[in-house]
């Protein structure tokens, strides 16, 4: 009699735990929050602050990030740091450890994912000065004849936007790689944002490395390059979009996407780089394109609310409305700000006001986004 009491017992565990395992792939996901479960990336990026706001900043993480359940902060680095490394590329009043530690520590705390970023390969000058890597090493310049004039204006005879170093320079990548491994190591990451965007010269026909070949492969060499160094210590590369769209066949010209034919690369990159996919006018589709390519991407609005909030429920419709291989690479959103911390603080609390805004607002944007990302997972 024990023993059919037994066996009875057993046959309706086992029945019970099969019809669970049914079950399970219908239950929801009640340890995760909704906005993870819909958008795995919820990003904000900014320039990261001087030493003497760094208190400021780390209040406005705990305080106005945090509570917006951001979970990615991409900090725009650059060369405001005290590297040991290389000691000559600091600037004059960079972050020291200390304060890189509170930034790590408050994000940490909020469950908030840090990512470093200093701009590779282009954006080595900014209207009538080459920035530090440059200055310091003007061997690596992709163009040393192209002069930086007494007055920056665009366009101009010599085609200058930005500077770039040459990828093919034989001790380049010795420098580079030294400030991009000590930041990764300051800010205790596993990730790195090499920037990468709107890079106008490249393969330059004076250039004695690079003259005749073909910009896509030299492109893609330096995104593979940067992947390869960052994957030996389980690091993930993240970049700007914009030079692996075609500019000519989308109609989106040579800022947002490519005139000068780096946009094949997009077939010769590594998958794992993570696009952050800029589109600050127009709510423009590529994130599709991008995950068509096998690759993960998030699109990065700025200062028009209106199309930020189109874009955020754009990422949501594609997460809903595609198979499960291509679901998981549309990550989310990044709301980019083009000043500084301190500067953007600034606006956000109403201690001053941009003056050129009109009815744009990396602010008003910045509110606008994240409201929508509330509202779309509900």
């Amino acid at each position: 009699m024990t023993n059919q009491k037994t066996g009875k017992r057993k046959r309706m565990i086992s029945i019970i735990f099969t019809f669970s395992l049914f079950l399970l792939p219908y239950l929801p996901a009640i340890s995760q929050p909704k906005t993870e479960i819909f958008l795995p990336v919820r990003g904000f990026c900014i320039g990261a602050p001087n030493a003497s706001g760094t208190d400021a900043f780390v209040k406005f993480i705990a305080e106005e990030l945090a509570p917006r359940k951001v979970n990615t902060l991409i900090l725009r680095v650059d060369y405001n740091y005290k590297f040991e490394s290389h000691p000559e590329l600091r600037d004059s009043s960079a972050l020291s450890k200390a304060d890189v530690k509170k930034l790590v520590d408050v994000c940490r705390k909020n469950r908030i994912r840090i990512i470093p970023q200093i701009n590779l390969l282009g954006h080595q000058s900014w209207s009538t000065k080459v920035t530090n890597l440059l200055k310091v090493y003007p061997q690596f310049d992709e163009t040393p004849g192209v002069k930086m004039p007494k007055k920056y204006v665009w366009p101009n005879d010599d085609g200058l936007y930005c500077k770039s170093y040459c990828p093919l320079h034989p001790e380049v990548h010795q420098i580079v790689f030294d400030v991009v491994d000590e930041i990764c190591d300051a800010f205790e990451t596993d990730a790195f944002h090499a920037g990468m965007d709107e890079v106008f010269y490249i393969g330059d026909d004076k250039c004695p490395r690079c003259s005749g070949r073909d910009k896509a492969e030299l492109f893609a060499g330096e995104v593979n390059q940067i992947r390869n160094h960052l994957a030996l210590k389980n690091r993930q590369l993240w970049i700007w979009g914009d030079r692996l769209i075609d500019g000519k066949t989308t109609g989106m010209g040579e800022w947002e996407a490519s005139m000068n034919n780096t946009y094949r690369a997009i077939d010769l990159i590594a998958k794992d780089v993570m696009i952050c996919d800029w589109h600050y006018e127009r709510p423009d589709q590529t994130a599709v394109y991008f995950a068509t390519k096998g690759l993960s991407v998030v699109t990065c609005p700025w200062r028009n609310p209106e199309t930020a909030i189109r874009q955020t429920q754009d990422m949501f419709r594609y997460r809903a409305s595609v198979t499960p291989e291509m679901k998981d690479r549309f990550q989310g959103m990044v709301q980019t700000i083009w000043t500084g911390a301190g500067q953007f603080m600034d606006e956000f609390y109403g201690r001053k006001t941009d003056a050129k805004e009109g009815g744009s607002s990396q602010v008003k944007t910045f509110k606008a986004l994240f409201s929508a990302i509330e509202e779309q997972s509900k």
